[in-house]
């Protein structure tokens, strides 16, 4: 894993930065599914996460963690050619 040169500032939350999977590229049964017609992945892998949130709380997640997030989390950011999201800790449902 590359080193990701994003540190999120906490707020009033944690904020997380999550390197999103790829978009599905086949269906089960095999039929390729254009461009126009992928849907947005809501799974990634963080890559990186702040301390400690207004409150002194550490986050629940780790860099390295593959997570579930909402289908509209996040604001789409791109470093170095790369994609990246940053969230709010809350738009994670779940840790893989």
């Amino acid at each position: 894993m590359s080193k990701v040169s994003i540190k999120p500032v906490a707020g009033t939350q944690n904020r997380v930065v999550v390197e999103a999977a790829a978009a599905e590229e086949k269906t089960a049964s095999g039929i390729i599914i254009p461009d126009t017609a992928k849907e947005k992945p809501q799974r990634g892998k963080v890559v990186s996460v702040s301390e400690l949130d207004e409150k002194g709380n550490k986050p629940a997640v780790k860099i390295g963690d593959t997570v579930l997030y909402g289908k509209y989390a996040g604001t789409e950011i791109t470093v170095e050619g790369k994609e990246y999201l940053i969230m709010r800790e809350s738009d994670i449902f779940a840790i893989l």
